[in-house]
């Protein structure tokens, strides 16, 4: 039998602190599943469903985008995917009858993790303008609401259409469409946030702004750096692939601000031996400053450049452009600049040095830790630079690989979700449906906040995600969402994004990966690309949790209808009732999709088609892959200040909060602390146990403060503190942002930390 859900907020001001882990997963994370999952679901239903989870014939995990191995484990799910899966097919249910009992303003007051516990939504929900609670309302009058406020704008530009990663490829493909015959390319995503920059950096240097690597290239990689991530937590599948790296001979370089147990050694819960003493992960740690990493890299390729025979002279001859001005900046490399940035030794980075020339075929991994910074492209290509130097792109065992978030944020991306399309995608939908697209490009987050904030976007709607708790500069935020004259959000479970609303608010509620999907009588599939650009079918098995629920595509296609009449062009009705006609024009519009359904249908999917990767050929604007020669930057800090990076705990995904644990960080009952330094701490005169308000420091003199955070002494890099978000994401100032992504520079807040007036 599931649990109740919790009636009021826990009190988190007295966090229990004990001493960083060394290992992840093991006995301890099949412990901590099976509690969560029974706590959501119950014991039946948890088997029913976790069993699903990554199998070929069962549902795609609503976490992260690993990917799956050919021959799959009965039980192909981490920790974490587990929490996703049970917080979605949970028994707990968000019902007419609780938003009678809670008005906004009450909803607005409660904690993220307390308005997730609540339960799946039910119906669709709708807050008038001057109401003070949400009522029930009908899906056609929802879809009336939409259309008259479009139907009021003075140009469809004033919409916005923002979309998370859990889309299904098909939802996003019918959501990009109906924006653009609509008529705006505003399609914001939480690729933004996040891999934006490695999207930039990759699409400019080889051509496609994607990894280069497959999971089958990990298996034969001699060398393995992970720089930037945390994959215990954030994608704790990668640690089974990363264990199997090891068998095979391969060396691991972990390259981070803080140590991370999930790196250190993996206690596989599938094995015997996992079990007893687990594999260590991690031959050499070089544990970074902030931002440090573009003069790192930079270091290295000078130091390959300095080693005869260290090139490979062939490939980059025949292969790459722009190699003589890039050796010459790689050239005025300098080991003090370089120590001073990264906070290594000497020694560190010769040991580096000796594991790369040691190793024919070197793969680099990042996420978060590198493409949140404001000279976040330039570090990442500096990393292509350091692959191309040797030919490590293009080989087996070899490339790059950035790691994606969100379990479709790649597919929706493929599926033309950018508010900057590309011509040829434009000219592919013109010809296949018969209107104009627009040209001119879009908002993306940044952008689509300030709009709002300024009063020229006045709809928002969201498909999926919590967009107010994941954005940067959170009261500035809050004020712009405030300003809409609608938000609508389409959403499975309540969030802090439904309770900061425009003049009127509606809920979608929508079907999860987990639920069967019956349209037209036939039983419907999705699909979803994950991190290595591998698509395939995701079936629900679950009924769904309430009668009242529309899938995506459904919502899409009946909201077109509505908003667009008998102009549109497109078969709306047809797409809903079957979705492999949505498929069929897919085929036909995005490169690599040919034959989509029937490939699709073939048990684990299909790779899409990786230029670099399969053929050595870069489709840049030289025709080759491009060295880059920008100068070396990284973040200067004033005395008595810390560097702050905002990341995430063991018990959260993205800004779900499934718990007040960070188990692998020594952190339970509490979310508000800041990890520092001892030596840190004891410079600046903070006790461990102390209580600060966080004060961020930008150019434009704005104060912005999280208050109430315990010091907790932590083997940080000197100068380098955390703490999570979305709590501190009120830190991030909406305007610093990385060069050329604009993605929010979520990893290097300048902050001082001030004594609370309660401590």
């Amino acid at each position: 039998m599931a649990t109740k859900p919790p009636k009021g907020d826990p009190v988190q001001d007295a966090p229990q602190v004990a001493g960083p882990q060394r290992a992840a997963a093991g006995l301890p994370a099949i412990g901590h599943t099976l509690r969560m999952a029974h706590q959501q679901m119950g014991v039946r239903r948890t088997a029913l469903t976790l069993l699903g989870v990554n199998q070929k014939d069962g549902f795609d995990c609503p976490g992260c985008a690993w990917p799956e191995p050919e021959h799959r484990h009965r039980a192909e799910f981490c920790e974490n995917g587990a929490k996703a899966v049970a917080e979605e097919a949970t028994r707990r249910r968000v019902t007419p009858g609780f938003f009678a009992a809670h008005p906004v303003a009450d909803l607005a007051g409660r904690s993220g993790y307390w308005l997730g516990q609540q339960g799946r939504l039910t119906h669709p929900m709708y807050l008038p303008e001057g109401g003070t609670h949400y009522e029930p309302v009908t899906w056609e009058r929802a879809f009336d609401i939409v259309g008259e406020e479009i139907a009021a704008l003075g140009s469809p530009d004033e919409a916005v259409f923002y979309t998370s990663g859990r889309t299904s490829n098909e939802a996003a493909f019918l959501y990009q469409l109906f924006a653009r015959e609509l008529g705006t390319n505003n399609l914001p995503d939480c690729s933004n946030m996040c891999h934006e920059s490695s999207g930039s950096a990759l699409s400019e240097t080889i051509g496609v702004g994607k990894g280069s690597v497959l999971l089958e290239d990990l298996y034969q990689a001699d060398l393995i750096i992970v720089a930037g991530q945390n994959p215990g937590t954030n994608h704790p599948r990668m640690l089974t692939a990363l264990e199997k790296a090891k068998a095979n001979g391969a060396r691991i370089v972990s390259v981070n601000p803080l140590p991370e147990a999930g790196l250190e050694r993996f206690k596989n819960p599938q094995t015997a031996r996992g079990l007893a003493a687990g594999t260590a992960l991690t031959d050499l740690f070089l544990q970074i400053r902030l931002g440090g990493d573009q003069a790192l890299f930079r270091l290295l390729n000078k130091l390959i450049l300095d080693t005869p025979g260290a090139v490979d002279e062939e490939f980059v001859r025949e292969h790459t452009h722009g190699f003589e001005e890039f050796a010459a900046a790689a050239g005025a490399a300098d080991w003090a600049d370089t120590l001073t940035a990264t906070g290594l030794t000497r020694g560190d980075i010769e040991q580096c040095l000796r594991m790369v020339l040691a190793s024919e075929r070197v793969i680099v991994c990042w996420a978060m830790g590198l493409t949140q910074h404001k000279h976040s492209v330039p570090m990442i290509r500096e990393i292509v630079n350091f692959l191309l130097l040797r030919g490590n792109i293009g080989r087996p065992g070899a490339g790059v690989c950035p790691v994606r978030g969100h379990s479709n944020v790649q597919g929706d991306r493929t599926m033309g979700i950018f508010e900057r399309p590309a011509p040829a995608f434009l000219d592919a939908l013109e010809k296949e449906f018969g209107f104009a697209p627009p040209r001119e490009h879009g908002y993306d987050v940044v952008r689509a906040i300030r709009a709002l904030r300024d009063g020229h976007a006045k709809v928002f709607f969201a498909m999926g995600g919590n967009f107010v708790s994941a954005s940067p500069d959170t009261e500035v935020t809050e004020a712009a969402m405030r300003r809409a004259r609608l938000t609508v959000h389409v959403s499975t479970k309540l969030n802090r994004s439904h309770t900061v609303t425009g003049a009127r608010a509606l809920i979608l509620p929508t079907l999860g990966r987990t639920e069967r999907d019956v349209r037209g009588g036939r039983e419907q599939f999705v699909t979803v690309e994950n991190s290595m650009g591998m698509v395939h079918a995701s079936r629900g098995r679950l009924e769904p949790a309430s009668g009242q629920l529309l899938s995506e595509p459904a919502i899409v296609c009946r909201l077109a209808r509505r908003v667009l009449g008998e102009r549109s062009t497109v078969p709306w009705e047809e797409f809903e009732r079957d979705y492999a006609a949505i498929r069929d024009r897919i085929a036909r519009v995005i490169p690599g999709f040919e034959d989509f359904n029937a490939r699709v249908a073939r048990p684990g999917g299909f790779a899409l088609p990786h230029a670099p990767r399969d053929e050595r050929r870069f489709p840049t604007a030289t025709g080759k892959a491009n060295f880059t020669a920008a100068p070396v930057e990284y973040p200067k800090l004033p005395e008595g200040r810390l560097l702050l990076q905002t990341l995430r705990s063991h018990d959260q995904y993205n800004t779900t909060i499934y718990g007040l644990d960070d188990r692998y960080r020594g952190i339970r009952n509490g979310r508000r602390v800041v990890l520092v330094n001892p030596e840190d701490a004891r410079e600046l005169r903070l006790a461990d146990g102390a209580h600060v308000d966080l004060v961020g420091e930008w150019k434009d003199g704005v104060e912005r403060r999280a208050p109430g955070f315990r010091v907790v002494h932590y083997p940080t890099a000197r100068g380098c503190a955390a703490a999570y978000y979305p709590e501190t994401n009120v830190l991030v100032p909406l305007d610093a942002t990385a060069d050329t992504s604009n993605t929010p520079a979520s990893k290097s807040v300048v902050v001082r930390l001030e004594q609370s007036a309660t401590d």
